[in-house]
């Protein structure tokens, strides 16, 4: 006879861990780079209320990632313990709560800043979900390359709270969309095996570990590259460059060296440099445009 398998209450932990922290944190430090670049003024709640919307859309498009790909992340020993796959959220809760989540992210938005940063955050976490999720990442390797549009967004919902959009705001953007694929294929170098498994048709495994590296190289220099735009619009100075071509140099060597070694550990320097890059590239945004405001 079988016994019912026992039933386990999910905990407060195991809901923050469907939102992809880690990711929502990166998402909200960037959508306040842009809030906090564009110019003119908003209040300190209302900018704090543009934050939160844009931390909760992008915690609900990572629960509604999780909910749809919970068979394929069982077969990963990288996802295998999130909630939903590991059994610790049913994924009709799941669904729920990342539905409920992503509704109450744009009506705050549209309510309490404007209808361009809702239909910008809308489109945020429709792309990732609808389009990355479902349509991309089972169907083609240029899925990262495509997805990273979602990603790319946050600076200029910010930046939308506070002031009509331009150029400027677009800058941000690119760097973050062009920085996305040597970032999440440094990575997954590290797991082609997984993804064969999986059945999903990630850049190792179509078009090789060699070539992989060479794309992260080209997608470095494009990103390093992109990076100088922000102080040809004048959103930034010395200091701002100065921290680009610094960190960006040692993005490029680390993408270099990767393309000619074979130690699969010079991914993850990579992975997790260009983390570090990204960082300080927007802090030294920030506080540039404080002293060239």
């Amino acid at each position: 006879m079988q016994r019912d398998k026992p039933h386990i209450t999910p905990s407060v932990q195991n809901y923050w861990e469907l939102l992809k922290p880690r990711v929502m944190s990166l998402v909200v430090f960037t959508g306040f780079c842009g809030l906090w670049m564009a110019p003119g003024s908003i209040h300190p709640i209302l900018a704090f209320t543009a934050i939160l919307c844009i931390a909760a859309g992008a915690g609900a498009a990572g629960c509604l990632n999780m909910w749809f790909e919970r068979d394929l992340d069982k077969l990963m020993v990288r996802t295998m313990t999130r909630p939903v796959a590991s059994g610790l959220i049913h994924p009709d809760s799941a669904l729920a709560f990342g539905v409920i989540l992503a509704l109450l992210s744009i009506v705050v938005c549209q309510v309490a800043i404007n209808t361009t940063a809702a239909i910008l955050l809308t489109i945020t976490i429709g792309f990732y979900v609808g389009v990355y999720t479902i349509l991309l990442k089972p169907n083609t390797p240029q899925n990262i390359v495509i997805g990273g549009i979602a990603g790319a967004l946050p600076p200029v919902i910010g930046w939308s709270a506070v002031s009509p959009l331009d150029l400027r705001p677009w800058s941000l953007f690119l760097i973050i969309f062009l920085w996305t694929p040597a970032h999440f294929w440094s990575l997954a170098l590290n797991h082609a095996a997984e993804y064969k498994e999986a059945g999903l048709p990630m850049m190792p495994n179509t078009a090789g570990i060699q070539k992989t590296k060479k794309y992260i190289t080209i997608y470095a220099i494009l990103t390093v590259v992109s990076a100088i735009i922000p102080c040809m619009l004048q959103m930034a100075g010395w200091f701002y460059l100065g921290c680009t071509l610094v960190f960006g140099a040692g993005f490029i060597f680390l993408a270099i060296q990767l393309y000619k070694s074979e130690d699969s550990q010079e991914g993850l320097r990579v992975f997790a440099f260009s983390i570090l890059f990204l960082f300080i590239l927007f802090a030294a945004l920030i506080a540039d445009r404080k002293t060239y405001g």
